[in-house]
């Protein structure tokens, strides 16, 4: 049996990779530490434990993480005199101890079905200084049932489903993440109702496709039924990630329009504007089929900001499937885009397919991209100008501590002085109208009006 009090006392630092899924996760690690009396640090450097919580969605993400672990070998002493360095995530899970042949400083590795198991690993690594290794192919505890720590006290991410079924020819997250399972429903309702009881005002419902909740457990997709019974527990916004395009049902737009919590934003992953690309994936819905859904949705929503993901450069894209996908961004009016280089990822399909295409073909095909998405995500902007829009207050801007950022309904950035004679700490998490003057690609900006509430 491990001897957590030796945790008692040290302090911590947790850098987080990748999706919002690896930000609960760490949230969860953080409140375990917690729990056996660590104290978290704000810098690698005063921490006697550092862990990264990796991605291994992009190539980028691994020499991210071998940099960040190899530059703790020049930190100075720890606190405690004694650091360890620990990786978890998806990373951890793909390679477990095979991480060692890129980064030789590591102390602890465990894999995303592990995380319950963190404070028995750092606390044997400390007593023995070996190198611990847990990775196991499914759960060996619920991440959900342990402490958490939030970052913020307006805003919780809330788990609906782990894993995911649809294999996408170009994704390693089934094979990290595993099968598709979804958590009771009362025990989600119940857990946000606890959150708005405590003040919590915004929640994002998360899963690697959310519109499948359920499913596993032998019946039809339930996440339209979740949708409601989560706008009745008194939360004020309600969003949620991601959604996969072929299980997006009728019932979950009639909800998301019926519910005045949930908010009117909806990340739909697109991927590729041509269905042979598509195919190739294995989205398993084609170019026409995914833009019926988005006339489907503009129907019984208007303004809904809709987001995406977008790969260029799959193998085998040609121009001619390249141009159907900057049509389908200029046709479909996106909010915003994320925009990736594709990215090979070993053990999945697409890395077995080759692809002549030259790498600045591919870098000129993203750079045209880019400039599409930043059209179509300023002409969106435009629509709010002379508005008001209720801004919840996240903090105030890195550049000018006299301006508040916060968010929209519809999950756009807003900037507003702070309101004469208030202090802008005691702000935070309160919600402020704020009349638009100005509106960019990435933001929107303008004055308060009335009292924050």
């Amino acid at each position: 049996m491990s001897d957590l009090s030796v945790l008692s006392g040290k302090t911590y630092f947790i850098r987080t990779f990748g999706c919002q899924m690896n930000l609960h996760d760490s949230e969860r690690v953080s409140g375990l530490l917690d729990s056996c009396g660590c104290l978290q640090a704000s810098a690698p450097e005063d921490a006697d434990i550092v862990i990264f919580m990796t991605c291994c969605v992009r190539e980028a993400a691994d020499t991210r993480l071998y940099g960040q672990c190899s530059s703790c070998k020049s930190l100075p002493p720890s606190p405690s005199g004694r650091r360890i360095v620990a990786v978890g995530g998806c990373i951890a899970q793909r390679d477990g101890s095979g991480l060692l042949t890129n980064v030789d400083n590591v102390d602890v590795i465990f894999g995303t079905h592990s995380i319950a198991h963190v404070a028995e690993l750092l606390a044997d690594a400390f007593a023995d200084g070996d190198l611990h290794v847990r990775v196991e192919e499914i759960d060996s505890g619920s991440a959900t049932d342990m402490p958490w720590h939030r970052e913020t006290a307006y805003h919780a991410w809330v788990p609906i489903m782990t894993g995911c079924n649809n294999f996408c020819s170009y994704c390693i997250v089934p094979y990290v993440r595993g099968r598709e399972k979804s958590r009771d429903m009362n025990e989600i309702v119940d857990e946000v109702a606890g959150l708005a009881r405590q003040g919590v005002r915004s929640v994002t419902l998360l899963g690697q496709n959310v519109n499948s909740y359920g499913r596993d457990h032998g019946s039809a997709p339930r996440f339209a039924e979740l949708l409601r019974r989560v706008g009745d527990t008194g939360i004020e916004r309600v969003y949620f990630t991601s959604s996969h395009p072929k299980d997006l049902l009728p019932e979950t737009i009639d909800a998301m329009a019926e519910v005045p919590s949930v908010m009117p934003q909806l990340h739909l992953a697109v991927q590729s504007g041509s269905s042979r690309i598509l195919k190739l994936m294995n989205r398993k819905y084609t170019r026409e089929q995914y833009l019926d859904l988005v006339h489907q949705v503009r129907d019984r929503i208007p303004h809904i900001a809709l987001t995406t993901d977008i790969i260029v450069g799959f193998p085998g894209e040609t121009e001619e499937n390249f141009e159907q996908t900057v049509s389908l961004v200029d046709e479909a009016k996106f909010a915003q885009a994320f925009t990736f280089i594709y990215s090979k990822r070993a053990g999945t399909p697409a890395a077995e397919i080759e692809d002549p295409t030259p790498r600045e073909v591919i870098q000129q095909r993203f750079d045209r991209l880019v400039k599409h998405v930043e059209q179509t995500a300023f002409d969106y902007n435009q629509h709010a100008l002379n508005t008001t829009v209720p801004m919840l207050i996240e903090g105030t801007s890195k550049k000018n501590n006299d301006v508040l950022v916060g968010k929209s309904p519809w999950n756009q950035t807003v900037h507003c002085p702070v309101p004469q004679g208030c202090d802008s700490s005691s702000l935070i998490g309160r919600i402020l109208d704020v009349h638009v003057d100005t509106a960019r690609t990435w933001y929107l900006s303008g004055e308060s009006v009335g009292d924050p509430r």
